[in-house]
């Protein structure tokens, strides 16, 4: 009995050492809270190069963020709408255009990996056209940032309310693999609201800071 008890005095005082250290520790998280968190997706999307570098608004990829809760993964469709053309970096297809012009041929098709991942998964042959012999799969995109199943968010009032998606996204466009920028703890919300009750970009808005408003 003397041994369980010490043991467990053991337990406590290893646990509460943990947490004197763990601040210092790299990857120290609080109970769920993901900050920071960045996980490897099926295909290396960036978005430091759509969002910053081209300038492509958050609303065209994801724009069910308006009319839904949820802002959604977009439709592979959307990325052939400029990857029907574009199927590698201009880099790489500069540098295939000069190697024909030297061997005095035509340049061959630029497919870069990543590229190559999001058409397999289409089933696309070489030109590009559905083909019915090869496999149609979901991309399995890792989600990012994932609230608790007792918590109501709705996108389409932070959209409506003019909220910039970088207030809870952070800096999208300077990330090259999207990472979870903000803790998203409910003391992270309520002060987001009492700020945001001081108007947002000029324009008053009753953010809520009652407990029912997202848990009910």
């Amino acid at each position: 009995m003397r041994d369980r008890i010490l043991t467990a005095i053991l337990l406590v005082a290893s646990g509460y050492a943990a947490l004197a250290v763990a601040p210092r520790m790299n990857g120290y998280r609080l109970p769920g809270i993901h900050q920071g968190y960045a996980p490897v997706q099926p295909i290396a999307y960036s978005h430091r190069l759509h969002a910053g570098e081209l300038q492509v608004a958050c609303l065209y990829c994801h724009s069910a963020a308006e009319r839904s809760r949820h802002a959604g993964i977009p439709a592979a469709s959307i990325c052939m709408n400029c990857h029907k053309q574009v199927t590698a970096s201009f880099g790489a297809v500069r540098q295939e255009e000069e190697l024909a012009e030297k061997a005095k041929r035509k340049p061959r098709p630029v497919v870069s990996p990543e590229l190559g991942k999001l058409y397999a998964a289409l089933g696309l042959n070489q030109t590009l056209d559905r083909d019915p012999s090869l496999p149609q799969k979901p991309i399995s995109w890792v989600r990012v940032h994932n609230l608790p199943d007792f918590v109501y968010f709705d996108h389409r009032a932070h959209v409506a309310a003019g909220v910039a998606c970088q207030t809870c996204h952070g800096p999208v466009e300077t990330m090259e693999r999207m990472r979870q920028h903000a803790s998203l703890a409910m003391g992270w919300c309520v002060n987001c609201h009492r700020e945001a009750n001081r108007g947002i970009n000029g324009k008053a808005v009753e953010a809520s800071i009652d407990c029912g408003t997202c848990h009910f």
